[in-house]
């Protein structure tokens, strides 16, 4: 069965920049409360990582959370990161489980941050020829920010998608 087809990437892709960059501002300001459709809320702490050993580490405990593996059967598959050569995006080579990380666009780590790594995890997840970025993807990469990160970032995250026009589930 070939590839099905990626209709949703771009809309993630920009809803996941869009929360990114609320996250960046309020670290770079000081200030965690932002206002989202209407509600206001605190953004947890995104964790940052230092290189490819610290994500594998992070990437590694995530595996081994109990809810994590009774959830995802694939969680049980060891996944390796390494570094990717270029700056332009993260990626997950599932033939290999193999997350792959920029390490630097113009002077910043941009991808060694806690929402790239669990983007990459929910591929890591994802049934066989499922749309790479559709409705059960979206879902996945929600849960595990909301879980992972904190309810707050979920609620981000899902209202971005959804703002763009992203279908979930």
């Amino acid at each position: 069965m070939g590839k099905v087809r990626d209709a949703q990437r771009s809309a993630v892709y920009d809803a996941e920049q869009l929360v990114r960059t609320m996250f960046d501002r309020a670290e770079e300001r000081g200030i965690r409360v932002v206002e989202v459709l209407g509600s206001q809320l605190t953004l947890p702490i995104e964790r940052k990582f230092a290189s490819v050993e610290s994500v594998q580490t992070y990437v590694d405990a995530v595996l081994a959370l109990s809810w994590v593996t009774a959830t995802w059967p694939d969680a049980g598959r060891v996944i390796t990161v390494r570094a990717r050569s270029g700056s332009g995006a993260a990626h997950y080579e599932p033939d290999t489980a193999t997350i792959a990380v920029p390490l630097h666009r113009g002077n910043r780590a941009w991808a060694l941050r806690e929402l790239v790594v669990l983007h990459e995890l929910a591929h890591h997840f994802a049934e066989e020829n499922e749309q790479q970025h559709g409705g059960a993807f979206v879902d996945r990469y929600v849960t595990l920010v909301g879980e992972i990160i904190g309810s707050e970032a979920g609620f981000v995250l899902r209202a971005m998608m959804a703002e763009n026009g992203v279908r979930i589930g």
